[in-house]
């Protein structure tokens, strides 16, 4: 066997190159490039590898590590976690920039490589420019920061201890019950030290994606219960659209006349028009799911985490005689609630539960003329809202409707502030993946970088960031990357003065308001209570070389998305809402926890009206 000798930034970079992954007989080369901010701990080291010999791999320039990270992410779940980017930075506060996406990665069961530089592991320049020196262990770098944010963490100090690290990389990168953001700490030296690596190190490597069947007792358990069960409902969650399971989940619907409702990762995986889809669920749910989902007393999940928005903080399923089961690749999320755990690929899963349950003949109880009603009313308040109109201006749910009959099928990507809530509720998604929403960690910033990262994956679409004002201030750096790689995003910024999501959550809980809109500081107040901050948002993108336009009316936004879609780079459309004008909840309860001593009257009583929902809570 032959050798090359290679430094170990070079020879990550050709692994990397020779990484690929095979889903049902169809095969994809895993690692699409590396996207990288390069400074002291990484520029000679894999930059100069970049440089020189990148073979295949695509090399990116972010201008935020987080945001680089967050479109790396927006990229893999895009693709159904067949492809990534990986991730490179400087060490200390580059490096430190990538843990909030790493979290967002892990969060969401999205795989990315981070490669952040590190400091010197011969230690002779002590201390490094940007190191962290811990007194008592002096193995800690910042990057240690990474190790509870990630799925599987490596410091590699000689050269040859890649080879070792990068197949258990792969293998985490590649499982889909175990992946998440895999952390590669690469001290700089070491990047530049060289190593006679076998050949064999960089032959091309297939890692076989095979679904994993439900063992016959799991299929045998969970008949049995559902069998015996009159009012189910069917959760669809992420992991239905990872396993394309799309066929499998209708059908199994279908031939039970089970209702469908959806969780944020896992909207779109049946069209809103389809008879069983009851919308989606929980404390952004809608009227329709959470009526059935209190009256349930079988509750099939399909590849969710069960966070406490879809289960409404355990709230949303009050039936006596609910039991749940639970469809999921990985054992860690099928056992939540107490589940009867089906530990299988979400397709492979429900294939198998269907023939099972046909042949004990089930069906639910489920009336259909019922279930038919429920929708009509919902979608006939989904049009309400749509259509509201005010003389002060325009409602957060109206610009949604005209921007839902604009682009039902395109992509649009949105994560945090009020937006999941109402584009969870009531936008209308047609296809598969034209949803996008981060909803594992709600990362403030991550919409535009994400809407970048989905324009990558899916170049042929329109691509659509829908962003408050607050989070368009936190991040909106890789506006100038989409520019740089001529990769078109169109940002939608809905402008409503603030953190309104938040200010409406302290409102409902007795608070006056405090520390969440966007007021200049009042001389006499001596807090945040004067006018309105003003801000051109669409002048500060035009700053940065995109197209961009305001309205506050419906001619005026029709108007804007007509001229954007007409541009064949970037744009920014700047709409001035109404703070305040989200939807509400439908049915539902989000625990956030009220003062138990308060001065306030109004305070005490949301305790009271907090205590008697905990009450109610499932104790599992």
């Amino acid at each position: 066997m032959g050798v090359l000798r290679l430094t170990m930034a070079q020879a990550l970079l050709r692994f990397l190159d020779q990484q690929y992954v095979q889903l049902d007989g169809k095969e994809h080369k895993f690692v699409k490039g590396v996207m990288g901010i390069f400074g002291h701990g990484n520029v000679l080291g894999i930059g100069e590898a970049l440089e020189r010999e990148p073979g295949s791999l695509r090399f990116i320039q972010g201008k935020n590590e987080q945001g680089m990270t967050h479109a790396a992410v927006a990229y893999a779940k895009q693709k159904n976690r067949l492809e990534i980017f990986a991730c490179t930075s400087s060490i200390g506060p580059g490096a430190l920039n990538m843990v909030t996406a790493a979290a967002t990665a892990t969060v969401n069961r999205i795989p990315v490589l981070l490669l952040p530089g590190d400091i010197f592991a011969c230690r002779q320049p002590d201390p490094v420019l940007q190191q962290l020196e811990h007194p008592m262990d002096y193995t800690v770098s910042v990057n240690d920061a990474f190790k509870p944010v990630s799925r599987y963490w490596d410091r590699i100090t000689r050269p040859e201890q890649l080879m070792s690290s990068m197949i258990q990389a792969m293998r985490v990168l590649t499982d889909p019950a175990e992946t998440g953001a895999v952390t590669i700490c690469l001290p700089q030296d070491v990047q530049t030290e060289a190593y006679d690596y076998p050949e064999d190190f960089f032959r091309k490597r297939v890692h076989y994606l095979d679904r994993k069947p439900a063992s016959q007792a799991a299929i045998e358990r969970a008949a049995e219960l559902i069998s015996r069960k009159q009012k189910p409902i069917l959760i669809a969650g992420g992991g239905v659209h990872y396993s394309l399971a799309y066929e499998e989940l209708r059908q199994f619907a279908e031939a039970f006349g089970i209702p469908v409702a959806e969780t944020q990762a896992g909207k779109s995986a049946i069209p809103w028009d389809h008879p069983l889809n009851m919308g989606a669920i929980g404390a952004t749910g809608s009227l329709a799911a959470n009526r059935l989902a209190r009256e349930a007393d079988a509750v099939i999940c399909v590849g969710t985490r069960l966070g406490d928005f879809p289960t409404a903080s355990k709230t949303a399923f009050t039936s006596p005689e609910a039991e749940f089961i639970h469809i999921n690749v990985s054992g860690f999320d099928a056992s939540k609630l107490n589940a009867c755990q089906v530990v299988a690929d979400a397709g492979a899963g429900l294939k198998e539960l269907t023939s099972a349950l046909q042949a004990r003949s089930y069906k639910s109880a489920h009336n259909g003329p019922e279930l038919a009603k429920l929708k009509a009313e919902w979608t006939r308040e989904v049009d309400r809202l749509y259509g509201l109109e005010s003389e002060e201006g325009l409602a957060q749910t109206r610009v949604l409707g005209e921007l839902n009959r604009s682009m039902a099928n395109e992509v649009i990507v949105a994560a945090s502030g009020s937006l999941p809530g109402d584009l969870h509720r009531l936008w209308r998604s047609e296809a598969p993946k034209s949803y996008h929403m981060e909803y594992g960690f709600s990362c403030m910033g991550y919409e535009i970088a994400g809407a970048f990262g989905v324009k990558l994956a899916e170049p042929d679409k329109e691509v659509y960031a829908l962003v408050g004002d607050g989070s368009y201030l936190m991040l909106h750096s890789e506006i100038l990357t989409s520019i740089q790689e001529g990769v078109k995003v169109n940002v939608i910024l809905l402008d409503n003065h603030g953190f309104q999501c938040i200010h409406s959550l302290q409102r409902e809980n007795g608070s006056d308001g405090f520390g969440n809109e966007f007021r200049l500081r009042s001389p006499e107040t001596g807090r945040l209570t004067g006018d309105y901050v003003p801000v051109d948002y669409a002048a500060h993108a035009r700053s940065m070389g995109i197209k961009a336009f305001s309205a506050t009316s419906v001619d005026e936004l029709k108007e804007a998305l007509r001229q954007a879609g007409e541009e064949k780079g970037s744009t920014l459309i700047e709409i001035k809402v109404l703070p305040g004008t989200q939807s509400g909840g439908y049915e539902s309860w989000w625990r956030v926890d009220v003062p138990e001593v308060s001065t306030s009257d109004k305070v005490r009583a949301a305790r009271e009206t907090m205590n008697e929902h905990v009450k109610q809570a499932l104790k599992i």
